[in-house]
């Protein structure tokens, strides 16, 4: 028998607002009232909803996760992947779920992410980057539900981001080569239209600049984060009259397509080209040769989100305000590169 609390109300002489306030440990009700309540649900295995606990104290520990755009990264990006990893158990320590939203009829103008988010009443939202974001995301950024963006702009009275100082990642790159002895760099970005491509790119060319470092136009290509994109990238860049001496990929994924390239046209890594990456993902310690990467910290990337989406949920007054957060990179040297 499915019972309700109309019916554990009905049963014990007193309202459903009573039961709901005893369930949820309000104040204000006596302790013999308490007691009758409690004697009833005992004897009935009474279990109250998810619903009817979550419309009483109206929190329903849920975090939604949206994998944003109409070009997103869902569940197959490596670097993403740590980064929800270490969010999901770190919120899963703080007494929250995860309740993951699809956005496939966005560009059909069907998704409402704060239609749902309401509807479930989630108490914050994780938004992870893609490309060609759906305005819903900047509509629900804007609303009173608590967001955090991952890799992504979010502007709102509860809504706050996170992620790599990505101005500081070609420098340290270009930085380390230089003190490599290392002037003649190429570089495969990320979609040019994307965020954080667009500050890793601005980036390369800033510290080729600071170092007074001829920025070759045949050695500057463009991919989509992506293997197969970093492959091709690599194979134009290898058709011109000279090679460079070291290829920077602002993805690990697109260094290991550019390693593919290589590999196929004879060329040794780091004999012939060294080759650099970034992200840091598990993949890198397993390439033939080891691949030097600057590492985002994903584990803190994770956490940092984890708390300060908390924070924001429980400022219920709006007095908070956190900035966006910027973490420092990291440079770390394996086989792909040479000391000299």
């Amino acid at each position: 028998m499915n019972l309700t609390i109309r019916d554990i109300a009905k049963m014990a002489g007193v309202s459903p607002a009573t039961v709901s306030k005893i369930i949820n440990n309000y104040g204000g009700i006596s302790e013999s009232t308490r007691q009758k309540v409690f004697k009833v649900i005992e004897d009935t295995k009474y279990q109250p909803t998810f619903s009817a606990k979550s419309l009483a104290t109206k929190k329903s520990n849920l975090i939604g996760l949206i994998y944003a755009g109409k070009i997103n990264v869902d569940f197959k990006h490596p670097f993403f992947n740590e980064v929800v990893n270490t969010f999901k158990k770190t919120v899963g320590g703080l007494g929250y779920d995860l309740l993951l939203f699809s956005n496939e009829k966005f560009y059909q103008g069907e998704s409402k992410y704060l239609e749902r988010c309401q509807h479930f009443h989630v108490d914050g939202c994780l938004i992870i980057a893609g490309d060609e974001i759906e305005e819903a995301v900047h509509e629900i950024a804007k609303s009173d539900i608590p967001c955090i963006g991952i890799d992504l702009k979010l502007e709102g009275p509860r809504s706050s981001y996170i992620m790599t100082d990505n101005a500081k990642i070609g420098l340290k790159v270009v930085e380390y080569l230089y003190l490599h002895q290392i002037r003649n760099i190429a570089y495969i970005g990320g979609k040019q239209d994307s965020l954080v491509a667009s500050i890793r790119n601005i980036g390369f060319i800033d510290a080729m600049n600071q170092f007074g470092l001829t920025v070759n136009q045949d050695w500057i290509q463009y991919g989509d984060f992506f293997e197969d994109s970093g492959y091709e990238a690599m194979k134009k860049i290898l058709s011109g009259d000279r090679l460079p001496e070291a290829v920077f990929a602002a993805s690990d994924m697109m260094a290991l397509g550019a390693l593919k390239a290589m590999k196929e046209k004879g060329l040794s890594v780091p004999e012939d080209i060294q080759l650099i990456g970034c992200d840091d993902i598990e993949a890198c310690r397993y390439s033939d040769p080891p691949l030097t990467t600057v590492k985002q910290d994903k584990h803190k990337l994770g956490k940092l989100a984890a708390f300060m989406l908390e924070d924001l949920i429980k400022d219920e007054n709006d007095e908070r305000e956190i900035q966006d957060v910027k973490v420092d990179p990291e440079l770390i040297p394996r086989g792909s590169t040479l000391e000299r």
